[in-house]
């Protein structure tokens, strides 16, 4: 290839590049969802280096923890913040969302130093510009049958929620709780910026019918969804995927859908990523 050859080809292949850039970025804008991952599926929760693996996917986003079991504050610095930000920009991968998964080890409903974390996340999420913060109601901070924990969480939203309304901020209740339970929870703390994060395949493990509850809940009180199965690939597992999707679409939801588990018995993470992004995409159009 001579010098002329050689400046054609790279002009040429430069246009092909902005085409492509600004279709993939119409595309994106056009679409209701956007397809992320949680960054404790696709590496260890709180590494910056899931951004770049995000990207290896072909995902829209990560959703990322606020702290890690070594490190209480992590995003709470905002040095932290600058290379998360940093991260994302560098692999043209969004911050998909924040997640408090710790709060399953030391838990909201009596752990008094949660309370700094829930909000401080407040602070971490308007700083990061992402609305959706996920609460983890899980083994010890499970909720299942406890009327005394849920009281103590219902007074802690409380006294968050105006801060996050005034911030534009969601605080997302992921838990083993029915559709019901999750209502009077919302309807006792009475504020817009406390929701329900929809994990389908948790509320399938309780035996919850899924497609009723997106309907109930409706657009409102959803803030995001999970996708997730466990020990399967999404699509392949007990939850029927496009069930949820016509739920889904039925309540009119527009956001993020974060990919979560969903990794095979001796199966490597990478390649069952890029087959669940694969799947998603595929039906969530």
């Amino acid at each position: 290839m001579n010098r002329r050859d050689a400046l054609r080809y790279s002009f040429g292949a430069g246009i092909s590049a902005l085409t492509y850039g600004a279709f993939a970025q119409t595309r994106a804008d056009s679409n209701r969802f956007r397809i992320g991952a949680c960054d404790w599926s696709i590496g260890p929760a709180g590494d910056i280096k899931s951004f770049a693996v995000a990207k290896q996917i072909g995902l829209d986003g990560v959703q990322i923890s606020l702290n890690t079991a070594s490190d209480h504050e992590h995003l709470r610095k905002p040095e932290l913040q600058r290379l998360v930000k940093e991260a994302a920009q560098h692999s043209g991968v969004q911050i998909g969302g924040l997640a408090i998964g710790m709060l399953n080890q030391i838990p909201y409903k009596s752990d008094p130093r949660t309370e700094a974390w829930v909000q401080d996340s407040v602070d971490v999420a308007k700083a990061l510009g992402v609305k959706n913060i996920l609460l983890a109601f899980f083994s010890n901070n499970d909720l299942k049958n406890d009327p005394k924990g849920t009281k103590v969480v219902i007074e802690r939203l409380k006294a968050v929620a105006p801060k996050a309304e005034k911030a534009g901020v969601v605080l997302g209740i992921e838990s083993w709780l029915s559709a019901p339970e999750h209502l009077a929870i919302l309807e006792a703390v009475g504020s817009p910026a406390v929701k329900v994060y929809y994990d389908v395949c948790n509320s399938s493990e309780m035996g919850y019918d899924i497609f009723s509850e997106i309907r109930s809940l409706g657009k409102d009180r959803i803030c995001e969804v999970h996708l997730k199965e466990n020990g399967y690939l999404i699509g392949q597992g007990k939850v029927d995927l496009p069930k949820v999707k016509q739920a889904l679409d039925d309540i009119g939801y527009v956001g993020w859908l974060h990919l979560e588990g969903a990794v095979p018995k001796g199966k490597p993470m990478l390649g069952s990523y890029i087959e669940n992004n694969k799947t998603v995409r595929a039906l969530f159009t």
